[in-house]
């Protein structure tokens, strides 16, 4: 299987593709909206390829008012219509509720824990499968895939990068800055 990094070495992927590479993936992600929405533009590549759902992150940043935790928690069944007829946006019905079922699950979080990312922060799951089954305990449409992409992607877990891709380096450097 080839690796992010290597396929973005030997191919001639998208400026989109390489600039997600090289500013965002696995670097560390501290704010609740954009974890919401990396979570969700997971979900959303579900069955899919990364780059159609790249493609179509504008749209879904217009769609879902910039993954704003709260203003997607408060959609209603017309949202829900509104989306479904988005074509901006990948329009799965499941994908849909479950974006609006997972930002109401997030309230829940930030009021209990103070932020979605502190949340993260203090669970002690170790493996992608202990991540995995915490995720299903909380959040919809949260597979192994789904979870194991979202926590590279936020820099929680090792595997963005291969260890000679020169982004890494940079994402160690960001993670000594979040956590100083």
């Amino acid at each position: 299987m080839t690796t992010f990094c290597e396929a973005m070495a030997v191919s001639p992927l998208d400026d989109m593709m390489r600039v997600y590479h090289d500013t965002e993936y696995g670097f560390p992600v501290v704010e609740d909206d954009l974890l919401f929405e990396r979570l969700m533009l997971e979900v959303n590549q579900a069955g899919l390829s990364w780059a159609i759902v790249l493609r179509k992150r504008p749209g879904f940043r217009a769609a879902f008012h910039g993954f704003s935790v709260d203003a997607v928690a408060a959609y209603t069944d017309e949202d829900k219509e509104r989306l479904v007829n988005d074509a901006g946006i990948i329009r799965n019905r499941a994908k849909i509720a479950a974006a609006i079922d997972n930002a109401r699950k997030v309230q829940v979080l930030q009021a209990e824990y103070g932020s979605f990312r502190s949340w993260i922060d203090q669970q002690q799951a170790g493996t992608v499968a202990e991540w995995v089954k915490l995720f299903r305990s909380h959040f919809r449409f949260t597979g192994y895939e789904v979870v194991n992409e979202f926590l590279m992607s936020i820099g929680r877990i090792p595997g963005a990068h291969d260890t000679n891709c020169p982004v890494n380096e940079l994402i160690v450097q960001a993670k000594k800055r979040v956590t100083t």
